[in-house]
């Protein structure tokens, strides 16, 4: 926010929206695997010598990311949202921002605490259920929206 407000009051908004950010969603692509890469090296040892830290740490996310999914759905679809942005919101609010939480637990507890633990388990999980929750949605689409073209 800092960085845009300052772009856009210097060279303007137009030069921010068609120059910088472009790039700038390109660094971050690079970014965030790179912080996964790194987090799970520093952290992938913890994780295979604590197997039941990792699934105690794992077991609420998982109710987590379906509710939250869920109850986003059923909340779009009652407003009338169309498919294509009741699915937009609904990964919005299941998803998290682990990248945030991992800097701040390391910031903050350092990165050899359980806390730092904590939230480098949370990829781990949220991946694959955020990929299962794309065929949920695709089901949904066909189901409460007649869409045939949603994949089967």
């Amino acid at each position: 926010m800092v960085i845009r407000s300052v772009l856009v009051r210097c060279p303007g908004a137009e030069w921010y929206d068609s120059e910088f950010a472009p790039h700038l969603g390109r660094l971050a692509l690079v970014g965030f695997p790179y912080t996964m890469v790194t987090m799970f090296s520093l952290k992938g040892a913890t994780i295979v010598e604590l197997p039941f830290d990792v699934l105690r740490i794992s077991l609420p996310l998982l109710p987590y990311f379906l509710i939250m999914f869920m109850v986003s759905f059923v909340m779009s679809m009652a407003l009338g949202f169309s498919y294509e942005k009741n699915i937009t919101v609904s990964f919005t609010a299941a998803s998290n921002n682990f990248e945030l939480a991992i800097a701040l637990a390391i910031g903050v507890f350092g990165i050899s605490s359980g806390q730092a633990l904590a939230a480098v388990v949370g990829p781990l999980i949220e991946v694959p259920v955020l990929v299962g929750l794309v065929y949920v949605s695709l089901y949904l689409g066909r189901r409460f929206y007649g869409l045939s073209n949603a994949s089967k």
